[in-house]
């Protein structure tokens, strides 16, 4: 059983950063992506990377802003969020999936198998 910790979330204004970990019992040979919901909506895709971190995906709306990324020997998978805006607002998931890199979707919910709690992200004008 994998579990996921997300950590790193809270309260800033628009522009600041803000870097999320996720600490697992064990990432090994596992996809991970980041999804937020914001309230009132669906869950979303906002960035994805490899077992080996040598291959990232990300949702155009952070393309440029965010970047992902992960330490094994840590079991921790990282993002770093600059330019932070108000859309930016949801609660933060972190996710682990089975499906190899080269045969997922890296964006759909329903491939990733194992999921923290939530991190709240919120971001002032």
């Amino acid at each position: 059983q994998v579990q996921l910790v997300e950590s790193g979330g809270g309260l800033v204004q628009a522009g600041a950063s803000l870097r999320l970990s996720c600490a697992g019992r064990t990432f090994s040979g596992k996809t991970s992506g980041w999804f937020r919901q914001a309230p009132e909506k669906e869950r979303e895709f906002v960035a994805a990377i490899s077992w080996t971190g040598g291959s990232t995906y990300y949702a155009d709306s952070v393309k440029g802003r965010f970047t992902i990324s992960r330490d094994n020997a840590k079991n921790t998978v990282y993002m770093q969020m600059n330019s932070l805006k108000p859309e930016d607002t949801a609660i933060y998931y972190c996710a682990a999936a089975n499906k190899l890199w080269a045969y997922s979707s890296k964006r759909l919910a329903d491939e990733y198998d194992y999921w923290g709690q939530g991190t709240q992200v919120t971001v002032s004008s």
